[in-house]
Order: structure tokens, then sequence, then C-alpha cells
């Protein structure tokens, strides 16, 4: 039975991990520690989550002896970690209670190295609003796949031993870290989509990713992920264009797979496996 690591890099967000904790207590699938590192709240967060988790062997809570960012806080968190298979969940989200059982099946398969999964868009009280839209199954070993509309995202899980192959979590990087983590297992090995909502993602006011400063860092930052990305493939132009030309590489990204050429042969390729299926569907339920 394997045993699953749960991170949870925590900074001021001491009232929405209630509900993160709650969430792990319902979990189906029992084998699993939460390890929760704190950034050097302001708030009274660390000595509260002490108090929260008790006595409960499962869950750890520890500090940074400095305020150093989330790169750093999650690249440490890996190296802590004592399961087979890790998971991150950011503090203000929760996950369903049979997120890390799913999770856990999905890797029978030694080939498998992560998984993700649809995520369910929750307002401030963490009630349901919709399904994230742009998380799906993705062709593997595509040179020009760099997750520009957010295709694998939450619920991410992956093999230590498959990370521990890897450069790892740039601890610099106060944004994108997930990103970066996501192309590099990509450029590694076999990752499987798991096609059921097991991941909450919280919107409310007080999220970091949603400040306008957030998002000017995140831009550069997801500049730099994916220049070190197309350093890693090899490659020297996207699109005909010289990589050292391109200021901004998500925007020019974006731009090229974007176009109505690409979105009209993407629409006639979801069709066209609709239509498969279907078929497939029927032709199954026709007698010998």
């Amino acid at each position: 039975m394997k045993k699953f690591s749960v991170l949870i890099a925590h900074y001021n967000n001491y009232n929405y991990f209630r509900d993160c904790h709650e969430s792990l207590l319902r979990q189906t699938y029992q084998n699993f520690e939460a390890i929760i590192l704190d950034d050097c709240s302001t708030d009274g967060s660390f000595d509260k989550l002490q108090t929260l988790v008790g006595d409960d062997p499962r869950f750890i809570v520890l500090r940074n002896t400095q305020n150093l960012g989330v790169g750093y806080t999650k690249k440490r968190l890996v190296e802590l970690a004592s399961g087979e298979i890790c998971g991150f969940v950011d503090p203000d989200d929760a996950i369903t209670e049979n997120a890390i059982q799913e999770s856990v099946n999905s890797y029978r398969d030694e080939e498998v190295i992560a998984t993700y999964s649809y995520i369910k868009i929750c307002d401030e009280h963490l009630v349901f609003t919709k399904i994230f839209p742009n998380t799906r199954k993705v062709r593997k070993s595509n040179p020009l796949f760099f997750n520009i509309g957010f295709e694998i995202s939450h619920f991410f899980t992956f093999r230590k031993s498959a990370y521990q192959k890897i450069r790892g979590i740039n601890p610099d990087l106060r944004v994108a870290e997930d990103m970066d983590l996501y192309l590099q297992l990509y450029d590694l090995g076999r990752i499987i989509f798991i096609p059921k909502p097991l991941y909450l993602y919280r919107i409310h006011d007080n999220g970091l990713s949603h400040t306008p400063e957030k998002e000017n860092l995140k831009n550069e930052n997801w500049h730099l992920v994916i220049k070190e990305t197309l350093r890693r493939r090899n490659i020297t132009r996207l699109y005909g264009t010289p990589i050292s030309e391109i200021s901004d590489l998500p925007k020019f990204i974006y731009k090229k797979e974007n176009t109505l050429s690409r979105k009209i042969l993407s629409k006639f390729s979801k069709a066209k496996r609709r239509l498969i299926q279907k078929m497939a569907s029927v032709f199954k339920a026709l007698p010998e």
C-alpha cells in the first residue's frame, strides 16, 4: 500500500486551511502524511495550525527560518516527504474525499510518473460554481507543448522517485513554480489524466495569485520557465522566430496556438473524437 505525501506550502491562510484540513480527514485513502510548511506567517497561523492538527501523527507542521517564498517552500516540502507519491494542495483549497485514492490507483502501471485531474472552481465559501474548462488529456512527447492553456493542473501528483531524476522545483520562483514542475515531468515520462474533478480551487479576494503584482511576476517567471524548457528540448526557434527575439514567450505561444485555423482544427478534432467514442459505444452494445 503506497504512502502518499500531501504537501502544503502555507502562508497567512489559517482560516481557509480549516476546510483543507477537513477534506484530508475525510479521505477514503488513509495511508497518507500531510506536511505543512509555514513560510513565516505574520498572522499567528503557525501556532493555530499546530493546535488544529493536535496529536494526529499524520500531520506534520514545520516552519521556515525566514520568509523564503513558495518556490523554496515547495522544494523543501518534496525533500521532507517520505511517501512514494506526492501531491501539492494549496492551503486555501481542498480535495474531494476520493482524491488520494483515485490518484494512487493510477500508479498501478510502473511507467506512470504523474497524474492530474479536473478542477472544481469554487467561490470564497468553497461552493462549487463550475468545472475548469481547459483541463484535458494531452498528447505525450510533443516538443511544442508548454501548458499555455493550463491543460495540466491540479490535482497534480507525482512519484518522488521521478522527481529525483529532474532538476526539481526552482527555489527562486515565487510564481509559476508549478508550471516548471509540470513541464519537467512532462519531458521525463508518462503522465495520466484522471477525468474526474478531484480538486476544489477557491476564488477569493485575498488570493495571492490574483493581485496585479502577482500577475506581472507570473508573466516574468513563466517566461523564464518556458525559456528553460526550450533550452532543455534543444529548441532555438519557435514558429520560425529565434527564441532570443521573443520577449514574452507565454503571450507569443498563446497567440500562435489560438489562430483561427488552429481553433477550427481543434474543434474538428474534438468532434471526431466524440464521433469515434459514440461509434465505439454503439458497437459495444451490439449482440455478438
